[in-house]
């Protein structure tokens, strides 16, 4: 079966302090912890300096999941460490993009 990646793009809230913006990254580190999540990472823009390339984001964060089942379980409010990020957080961004996608 085929990985599911899982890529969110975050715009957080301006004027978002140190002490919170520092939060909000450590509890995107911590989504690794889900036990419907194969591995996680959390980036930042790379500065890129071309013109198809978007910088404007602040976090980037990618999960792969062994199936669309695990991606869906994630997805639920019975994946408490997910549940818990979004609701602790959520006053953290101002817009979210997702791209999912599978093993091609």
């Amino acid at each position: 079966m085929a990985d599911f990646h899982h890529t969110v793009h975050f715009w957080l809230q301006p004027g978002l302090g140190d002490a919170r913006r520092d939060d909000f990254f450590a509890a995107l580190r911590g989504l690794a912890e889900s036990p419907n999540v194969k591995t996680c990472r959390v980036g930042t823009p790379a500065g890129t300096d071309r013109p198809v390339v978007d910088n404007s984001y602040d976090a980037q964060l990618l999960c792969v999941f062994d199936s669309v089942e695990e991606h869906d379980a994630y997805q639920s409010p019975d994946d408490e460490v997910h549940a818990d990020f979004i609701e602790r957080f959520k006053d953290c961004w101002a817009k979210v993009v997702i791209y999912d996608s599978i093993d091609g």
